[in-house]
């Protein structure tokens, strides 16, 4: 039988540890949930397009608007978790709201993030008002900083 001098024993424990270690507490993982943003395709839908026709340019939207079926919502959200057994933080979370008249044709797009903790509109560059639609998007907001995936 082989043996090996004490030195590179210890050193080949290290090794072993020191890179078991790292693979624990490396740079984690990330999770992207939801409608990915396609910008290309949010810029393609324009003002009086039929539902239809935004259905084929994004698609199915993650939730449309309970009363009169008039706004729709694609939302995005990434989360990040640093060890395995740890939670996930949001973040980033994006709102894509495609909003359309009595006729549903399209009104006009609105594509909603946080910028300083507040609902912020980065197509229009603003903020919106108060209101139902104001408070709807506080609640999607919301909803995703208290987001736990085990339910404690």
């Amino acid at each position: 039988m082989r043996r090996y001098p004490p030195l590179l024993v210890r050193l080949a424990a290290a090794t072993f540890l020191a890179s078991s270690l790292a693979a624990c507490t490396g740079v984690g993982e990330e999770f992207q949930r939801g409608y990915v943003v396609d910008e290309r395709a949010i810029s393609q839908v324009k003002k009086g397009m039929n539902a239809e026709q935004v259905l084929q340019t994004l698609g199915t939207p993650s939730t449309v608007s309970t009363v009169g079926n008039r706004n729709w919502y694609y939302i995005s959200q990434k989360s990040r978790r640093s060890l395995q057994f740890m939670g996930e933080q949001v973040v980033d979370q994006q709102v894509t709201a495609v909003y359309f008249d009595s006729g549903l044709r399209v009104e006009r797009v609105a594509l909603y993030g946080l910028q300083d903790g507040r609902v912020f509109d980065f197509i229009s560059r603003t903020t919106p008002a108060g209101g139902e639609e104001s408070s709807f998007l506080g609640q999607i907001f919301r909803g995703a900083s208290s987001f736990n995936p085990f339910g404690t």
